[in-house]
């Protein structure tokens, strides 16, 4: 469980970690936020396409080797980040973390496949994933502190070393798990094979499609909340950290919640519960900007609570969209993966694209995404419902 989690912490903290440092990074290398989006956006498609080689790689080699390479160049890449003289350079080491940080992220959801009865996984994810929050909770902190005392490059000097200390743990403690490995998961008639296998089942959509749109509308924040708090309403760099992990404590609470409505309405129920504190959150923060509020604790009541929702959408979409596939697990891990990235991509694409000095274009993101999610859960086919 503690490497499963910590696992899980690498990508949050390769994001949230140096959120703060965003508009600095615009200053010192004089190019505007829409480049230095890229630093995320490229960031989110290279973790999303290698998804889709690391999951059957780790279903035919095994999770550990796979693993250890990818935590390798993760290391690697993070000094490459730190060392960075270019924005352009900065750009390409980010893709190349990115693909290592892919590794530890897919072979954690493959091993709690591996290890645990998927009638237990749901709620090994969500206790995963509290502790899980702890990463997104301190890391803006942290990196708010390290931009305001050294600079841009300390954040990543910061993930290397986490990297590194995560890679000699794997190394010192990793089992291997994969149990049933396929030979021909990475040959192309089998991985066109395991592909139809998983995206053909209903099961795989009913949770994956609205776990995809729920990590979208955290991305939103993610992506966005550092230029409209500091640039546009004028918060403190240094407080940034704080403001950011208020809304993340929402993700804690929001696994904690989940956690206990599994155990007492089942998973369905739960999933609409936090597709339909989404669509509420959404509408709120758009008709509240909409009635001319322009204030910093709107903005974080806003990701407070989509982060919440997120907590308890994301353990019954991640369980429920590999759970199936005891074979396929890291193909499955993988697919469910790339849609989240390439929603993430999409999103993080278009708030830099629309960020015009005020609260309006998050605020509208935020109630689209919303909406999506609520009918996407409202969509799921019985009989998918009554599985989960």
């Amino acid at each position: 469980m503690a490497l499963i989690a910590a696992f899980l912490m690498l990508q949050p903290l390769s994001t949230d970690l140096y959120l703060a440092s965003l508009p600095g990074l615009a200053s010192a290398f004089s190019v505007p936020p829409s480049t230095v989006q890229l630093t995320l956006s490229l960031f989110v498609i290279g973790f999303g396409g290698a998804q889709l080689v690391i999951g059957p790689l780790s279903d035919r080699f095994g999770r550990r080797p796979v693993l250890i390479a990818g935590l390798s160049l993760y290391v690697a890449a993070s000094i490459a980040c730190g060392l960075s003289q270019s924005i352009a350079m900065l750009i390409a080491a980010r893709f190349l973390q990115a693909l290592g940080c892919c590794s530890a992220v897919i072979i954690a959801r493959a091993i709690v496949r591996d290890a645990y009865r998927p009638e237990d996984s749901m709620r090994v994810v969500a206790s995963a994933s509290t502790w899980l929050s702890l990463a997104p909770l301190l890391g803006p902190i942290l990196g708010s502190y390290l931009q305001v005392s050294f600079g841009w490059r300390a954040a990543f000097a910061a993930l290397a070393a986490f990297s590194a200390g995560l890679l000699a743990m794997s190394l010192l403690k990793l089992p291997e798990t994969n149990q049933y490995r396929d030979p021909r998961a990475t040959e192309l008639s089998g991985l066109l094979a395991n592909y139809r296998i998983v995206l053909g089942a209903r099961d795989f959509w009913a949770h994956a499609l609205p776990g995809a749109l729920s990590y979208g509308a955290i991305f939103s924040f993610i992506s966005g909340s550092s230029f409209v708090l500091i640039q546009v309403l004028q918060v403190p760099t240094e407080w940034f950290g704080y403001c950011f992990a208020f809304g993340v404590s929402g993700y804690m609470g929001g696994t904690i919640v989940c956690r206990r409505l599994l155990s007492r309405i089942g998973g369905s129920r739960a999933f609409r519960l936090g597709s339909a504190l989404s669509l509420l959150t959404g509408l709120g923060f758009l008709g509240a900007v909409a009635a001319g509020i322009a204030h910093w604790a709107l903005v974080l009541a806003a990701m407070f609570l989509t982060m919440g929702a997120h907590g308890i959408n994301f353990p019954i979409a991640q369980s429920g969209a590999v759970s199936p596939f005891p074979q396929q697990a890291g193909t499955a891990a993988g697919l469910m993966g790339a849609l989240y990235m390439g929603v993430a991509f999409v999103v993080g694409t278009v708030v830099g694209a629309t960020h015009n000095g005020t609260l309006y274009p998050l605020a509208l993101i935020s109630c689209g995404i919303g909406i999506c999610i609520f009918v996407s859960v409202r969509g799921m086919p019985a009989t998918v419902e009554k599985a989960a």
